[in-house]
């Protein structure tokens, strides 16, 4: 397969490509574009989590035990330690895979029976049903999706006790909040609680965590284990439909060569394309060639996932084509699109392997094709997007 020399991205978010490795804003925060830098910064020991509402976390009491997410050092190394057996490949391969089969033949099913859908409402289906599985999300009653989608909305807004637009938000969160936990959550706790099983919530619980603080860890999973694969299934099928030699190979190749595929794909549009870490000591990262660049502590790092993976040092020539045997310099696939270091996605193989299930059968169906491609909204705290209206039809 010819690679193509332009610029392959459905979407843009309009940063420059090449910029400087490491350089540092007016406002005071270290922007992070080169490859090197970024993952040094987020494998230190000496940066913690930053963004992501942390600041509204820090002021939770103490008693209060912190979502996996918000957690750094000792006790969060350990959590992850005792969780990665529900993460490891075989376990994914023997306890998931069957599931993964299931929801996606049930979810295109709809597509046979209709004729044609909104493939963002199928690929949210899909990847509610395995994160919930892999959680311990299986009492809940009817309509988690509407549930997630009011907890996660296309546009939040901020809350506040000054406004009247401030109270509703605050309303807003509580309302959310108290429907998941109670339709969600605490059905599964109460399960749980008489007979342990081999999932999350049962770990927690064996943890000693309260069902109130099982519901941040299950926020959490839901926003890292179902929102982002869908939006990643979105992408992938974008490309695939409109690039006829690049859906041709998907469809003939074995599952392995898939993979590569999809691990490209996202590494060229990351679905989360912002981390963000704060020093808590001075962190020394690589800059320019045989130069280095010390962040003082206390400051906050800003890295840009869109630019690091696209940084010929580490990715090599035409960084912006699909190239899916495309060879790695000191780097994996899909090179920092799950994170690295203490918090990378502990679910990047089950997110990878359920979209290869769902999309290989999705292309496997004769004459299947995309009515109407999505639009583009983004979500500027973690410079994420959201893909939405694509319709996909069969005869």
């Amino acid at each position: 397969m010819s690679i193509d020399t332009t610029d392959a991205r459905k979407v843009t978010r309009g940063e420059e490509p090449g910029g400087c490795p490491v350089s540092r804003r007016t406002d005071g925060t270290w922007l992070v574009q080169g490859y090197a830098a970024a993952r040094a910064a987020l494998r230190s020991t000496d940066t913690v989590q930053a963004g992501l509402g942390v600041e509204t976390v820090e002021k939770m009491p103490a008693k209060i035990r912190r979502p996996v997410l918000f957690r750094d050092g000792p006790e969060h190394r350990e959590h992850r330690r005792q969780t990665a057996k529900y993460f490891t490949p075989r376990r994914i391969d023997e306890a998931y895979r069957d599931l993964m089969n299931r929801i996606a033949d049930e979810q295109l099913e709809k597509l046979r029976s209709d004729g044609r859908v909104h493939l963002s409402e199928l690929s949210f289906e899909l990847a509610i049903g395995v994160a919930c599985a892999v959680i311990g999300l299986t009492e809940s009653r009817p309509g988690l999706s509407r549930r997630l989608e009011r907890f996660f909305p296309a546009e939040f807004g901020t809350p506040g006790f000054t406004s009247i637009n401030g109270l509703y938000w605050v309303w807003r969160q509580v309302k959310n909040w108290s429907s998941i936990f109670l339709d969600d959550v605490r059905p599964a706790v109460e399960v749980r609680r008489k007979q342990r099983r081999d999932d999350l919530i049962s770990h927690l619980l064996d943890e000693g965590c309260s069902a109130v603080e099982i519901l941040g860890d299950c926020i959490t999973f839901a926003a890292a284990g179902m929102v982002t694969t869908r939006e990643f299934v979105n992408i992938a099928a974008w490309h695939l439909f409109t690039d006829d030699a690049l859906r041709q190979r998907y469809r003939t190749v074995d599952e392995p060569e898939r993979i590569a595929i999809l691990h490209e794909l996202l590494r060229l549009e990351p679905v989360i394309a912002r981390l963000e870490r704060r020093t808590t000591a001075p962190v020394e990262l690589p800059a320019a060639e045989g130069e280095s660049v010390t962040i003082p502590a206390g400051d906050l790092i800003d890295i840009q996932v869109t630019a690091t993976n696209t940084d010929e040092r580490a990715v090599g020539e035409q960084p912006f084509a699909i190239c899916p045997a495309r060879p790695l310099t000191n780097a994996t696939p899909p090179v920092l699109s799950f994170g690295d270091g203490a918090h990378k996605c502990p679910g990047a193989t089950i997110a990878i392997l359920e979209s290869d299930i769902f999309l290989s059968k999705l292309f496997a169906m004769p004459g299947v094709h995309m009515l109407t491609p999505p639009t583009v909204s983004f979500k500027d705290a973690i410079g994420g997007y959201e893909l939405r209206g694509m319709i996909v039809a069969v005869p």
